[in-house]
């Protein structure tokens, strides 16, 4: 039986030739300015035979730029950098959204540009260490704790992000709410004691990501936005609580009745952390009309099991998409990976992003 992983799809109203999504994965290109180059648009363009890229995150405020060199995307000159890597990928056939992803307060002040402050939903820190191309590794910074004027106006800069994105070319948008950056910063108790309308049951704790999705949504439509959520993950000092499930549970509901177009479920078990709960996974899928899309330590045999099976209609590679620019191909030919270099994940250059080989025909 031929593998599902390879036939078409319709997202919405955008096609996609095949079943395989290209998962966000930072790497620390944008070095001028936080402005997308040449470079990036070679390493898109590459990797167009997936069905669906979704860019690294990408910040939609000065104030969500944690990390050295990730793009942005608030400015004319963030819109032209990105047009270079639409233009590239859609000339090969592909299909690529951008994700939207503020670090919140994973994050250090050496990392942001004038002016940018490290904000978070309460003054708490994420413990671990953040890497600055001016003096290397250091602590996170305490983060200071958001205004409820400054929680609005950072879900207004998701939906201008998301207009400058269609404005740049994206076929849509995907919006970050895993990993412990600000989304799951609000969704997460133990990194949200507010007291305002954004703090305390899960309802409001959940308001922050749901008004960005309603506002994106009405901005540019529902078929265009996506939601990435890593349920139980342990990343950047996300910590256990209980009610994990009930949130979920809720969230899951809230966005089928937006009529989000997908939502994008993370298991990090494979790098080492915790599991993301067959229950949980199931729920959402029960609770979610719209395209479910999983990623996790995937190959081409557990990817068609998972679509044959129906829990899920798009399967999203990561690190084989970063080492293998013709992953499906090799695929096809049940031909060998190329394994990935980690000392070149988030180095600037060509090396280890746009040099990786292709397969010998």
């Amino acid at each position: 039986m031929a593998n599902p992983l390879f036939k078409d799809y319709h997202l919405g109203k955008t096609e996609l030739k095949n079943k395989a999504v290209m998962a966000p994965m930072t790497r620390s290109r944008a070095v001028d300015h936080n402005i997308p180059n040449e470079l990036m648009a070679t390493y898109y363009a590459q990797r167009a035979g997936a069905g669906l890229i979704v860019t690294e995150g990408t910040s939609p405020s000065p104030n969500g730029l944690g990390y050295p060199r990730i793009p942005a995307m608030y400015n004319q000159h963030h819109v032209d950098g990105w047009k270079l890597v639409t233009k590239a990928v859609h000339e090969k056939g592909g299909k690529i959204f951008l994700q939207l992803m503020h670090c919140g307060r994973v994050a250090h002040h050496l990392n942001l540009p004038e002016g940018a402050k490290v904000l978070a939903p309460s003054a708490i820190i994420a413990e671990g260490q953040m890497y600055t191309d001016a003096e290397g590794m250091k602590e996170n910074d305490l983060p200071q704790e958001m205004s409820t004027n400054e929680v609005e106006a950072a879900i207004d800069e998701y939906v201008v992000a998301a207009i400058l994105a269609i404005e740049a070319g994206f076929d849509g948008v995907e919006i970050h709410g895993a990993n412990g950056y600000l989304i799951e910063q609000f969704l997460n108790p133990n990194s949200n004691n507010r007291k305002d309308g954004f703090g305390g049951s899960i309802q409001n704790r959940s308001k922050f990501l749901l008004e960005i999705a309603e506002k994106t949504i009405e901005a540019i439509g529902s078929e265009r936005v996506g939601i990435r959520l890593s349920p139980n993950g342990a990343f950047n000092d996300m910590r256990p609580y209980p009610q994990m499930e009930e949130t979920y549970d809720y969230l899951s509901k809230q966005l089928n009745q937006l009529g989000i177009g997908y939502i994008h479920l993370l298991d990090h078990s494979a790098m080492g952390s915790t599991e993301l709960p067959d229950k949980v996974r199931k729920n959402i899928r029960e609770n979610f009309e719209g395209t479910l899309i999983l990623c996790g330590d995937f190959d081409d045999k557990k990817a068609a099991k998972a679509l044959e099976n129906k829990d899920a209609d798009l399967i999203a590679f990561g690190r084989p998409y970063l080492a293998n620019p013709d992953l499906l191909e090799r695929y096809k030919a049940g031909a060998k990976l190329n394994q990935p270099d980690m000392d070149t994940f988030y180095t600037p250059g060509e090396k280890g992003y746009t040099d990786y080989p292709f397969m010998d025909k």
